[in-house]
């Protein structure tokens, strides 16, 4: 019988009117708050500009927004949306006539629009931005085109907030007047962020605490640094973005004129003209809080909007990690929840007998592998593991890291393959992680391997015996074993014989 298919869940339309761009986001908010991606669109606005020559959005900057208003909602009715909620920031809060660009938008479309100050904007980045990342304590920032919040938080919780006008196509145009920009220019812009951060008191970074960043200009600088090197995931939530890699990216787009700096692999060509001073303000953070690297979100004041709520707590990174696991899983029709936690818990009572203490990065990569193996069965049962692995590469798991990722990938392609290599995950995994991928691999394949020869709806326990010439493992629910491949793979990896029990 086909297991039942849970209903879609409801969905919500974000719509963000921001300095530089618009964005509409449809999301589903799935198990224990996961949101999954239904539509998407952005559209140039570049209100700050117009707001910038005359402090009013004027009209051809607000015939721009309606034009892609009267789009974002269409896209927003054709996902199904069942709520549509929109928001504004800095150019529409400074602008003298931005009450009056609200009221039309009521007027003419029917949306509500919600201009935010600079510290519901700072709470909701945090709630979106960090929720998602496997991270205790430190800085978020999150630069738009007009402005840009800096966000304090310890125990994921929010501590304070820094509102600054210190957007990306604000500096850009404020200081960067000439193409190129001449080395006068650049100094002045990195002058003036230093002392605008030091005026408002952002603090330095504490020791073990990580630097993140959102918003579109460190998204495509992370972009760019990707496309530079081989790197095996796509998606730049989670991407660790050096800052050395930022200085380099910068002193290319200031050295370029406009037409040749829009041809650079990797760079949106909206940003073109705004990419330049959102660099350089960024490594002129970086350098103020003594941040070595930043911490690359996908997610922002959007994410943050649908969780809502009124505190700036976040939940633990492990029920993050949990959702993200379960979401994944339940979207495949394959999908075993009670056949998945039976097998992650052979998993990691194999993982506990045969695995050093000190793993414990290998042992929650099993694990998680072992809880998600059903994914790729429902693709092709004899390619599972091979679907899995690739599955995960290319989804994103909110609570992990990339190395966590890709540790998963390899120990579940492994399992499937004991020839496939983990090379292509570089540099995330190397040489020195090809014997614990295969430790774990074969115990992946093992958990499997039992879990599918014991009756369903009995809870599997088991016994692992070390001996100094065998390896006794019993199941007593096993229905039935008899020793093949693995026996061999496992004696040839641990060093000792396998044996496989009932009693």
């Amino acid at each position: 019988m086909a297991r039942r298919v849970a209903p879609e869940p409801e969905s919500v339309a974000v719509i963000d009117v921001g300095s530089n761009s618009g964005r509409v986001v449809v999301y589903a908010r799935e198990a224990a708050g996961h949101l999954r991606i239904q539509a998407s669109a952005r559209a140039s606005l570049r209100l700050v500009e117009e707001l910038d020559d005359r402090g009013r959005l004027g009209y051809r900057g607000i015939e721009r927004a309606m034009e892609a208003l009267h789009d974002f909602r269409a896209i927003a009715l054709g996902a199904g949306a069942k709520r549509v909620v929109a928001l504004a920031t800095a150019a529409a809060r400074e602008a003298a006539d931005g009450a009056l660009f609200i009221a039309r938008v009521r007027r003419e479309l029917g949306i509500r629009v919600e201009i935010l100050d600079s510290v519901a904007e700072a709470r909701y980045g945090f709630l979106g931005a960090v929720r998602g990342l496997p991270v205790d304590g430190g800085l978020l920032f999150d630069m738009g085109g007009g402005s840009m919040q800096v966000t304090q938080f310890r125990g994921r919780s929010l501590r304070r907030s820094f509102g600054l006008r210190l957007g990306s196509l604000r500096l850009s145009h404020h200081f960067l007047l000439t193409d190129p920009p001449t080395r006068a220019e650049v100094r002045r812009l990195r002058e003036h962020v230093l002392a605008q951060l030091e005026e408002a008191g952002v603090p330095r970074l504490r020791a073990g605490e990580v630097f993140a960043g959102t918003g579109g200009s460190v998204r495509n600088l992370a972009k760019m640094h990707r496309r530079g090197r081989p790197y095996p995931i796509t998606r730049l939530h989670g991407y660790e973005l050096p800052r050395g890699g930022v200085r380099e990216i910068a002193e290319l787009l200031v050295a370029r004129r406009a037409k040749k700096r829009e041809r650079l692999p990797g760079l949106n060509q909206e940003r073109g003209d705004s990419i330049t001073g959102g660099a350089c303000g960024i490594l002129a953070l970086m350098e103020h809080v003594g941040a070595a690297q930043v911490l690359v979100s996908g997610q922002g004041v959007r994410e943050g909007i649908v969780y809502g709520g009124g505190a700036a707590h976040l939940p633990a990174v492990e029920v993050v990690r949990a959702a993200a696991l379960d979401a994944l899983g339940r979207r495949f029709a394959g999908f075993d929840p009670a056949s998945a936690e039976r097998r992650a818990q052979l998993a990691r009572a194999l993982a506990e007998a045969l695995l050093p203490r000190r793993a414990s990065e290998l042992r929650e990569a099993l694990c998680h592998a072992a809880r998600l193996l059903d994914i790729g069965r429902s693709v092709d049962y004899f390619d599972r593991y091979e679907h899995t692995a690739d599955i995960v590469l290319a989804t994103e798991l909110d609570g992990f890291t990339h190395r966590e990722v890709a540790l998963l990938s390899a120990i579940t392609r492994r399992a499937g393959d004991e020839d496939a290599s983990p090379r292509s995950l570089e540099p995330l995994v190397g040489a020195g992680d090809r014997e614990d991928i295969e430790r774990a691999a074969v115990l992946l394949s093992l958990a499997d391997d039992i879990e599918h020869r014991c009756p369903r709806g009995r809870r599997i326990g088991v016994e692992v015996r070390i001996g100094a010439a065998l390896v006794q493992v019993r199941v007593p629910v096993l229905a039935g074993w008899r020793p093949r491949g693995i026996v061999a793979r496992f004696a040839a990896t641990f060093g000792r014989p396998l044996e496989v029990s009932a009693r």
